[in-house]
């Protein structure tokens, strides 16, 4: 079993920025895909932006250039750091662990909510 512990989230103003962190723990050699995925009320659960071990990443069309996603091995975390948000962004936030790139993966963390308003 791998464990995800994510924090950062909260209430932001339009075009400021915001940070997320999620630390796996447990089984971790399952792991060799990190990622980020979001879900606004009444919508799916879609990606944001992913990271393998080697560092290969993918971002969703509405994040790229504002939205980076980074890893840290030795540590077992990934970071997602969201600059020039927008009231879109507004979502729960779950990190996402396992071993299929742009799939969604059995391990979820608990979620953190995003709120992007003035």
């Amino acid at each position: 079993q791998v464990q995800l512990v994510e924090s950062g989230g909260g209430l932001v103003l339009p075009g400021g920025s915001l940070g997320l962190s999620c630390a796996a723990s447990g089984s971790i050699f399952r792991i060799n895909v990190m990622a980020w995925y979001r879900q606004a009320p009444g919508k799916q659960r879609d990606l944001v932006a992913a990271i393998t071990t080697r560092g290969r990443t993918h971002y969703a069309d509405s994040v790229k250039g504002r939205f980076t996603i980074s890893r840290d091995n030795a540590k077992n975390t990934v970071y997602l750091q969201m600059n020039s948000l927008k009231p879109e962004d507004t979502a729960v936030y779950y990190c996402n662990a396992g071993d299929v790139f742009l799939a969604p993966n059995d391990y979820w963390g608990q979620g953190t909510q995003v709120t992007v308003s003035s």
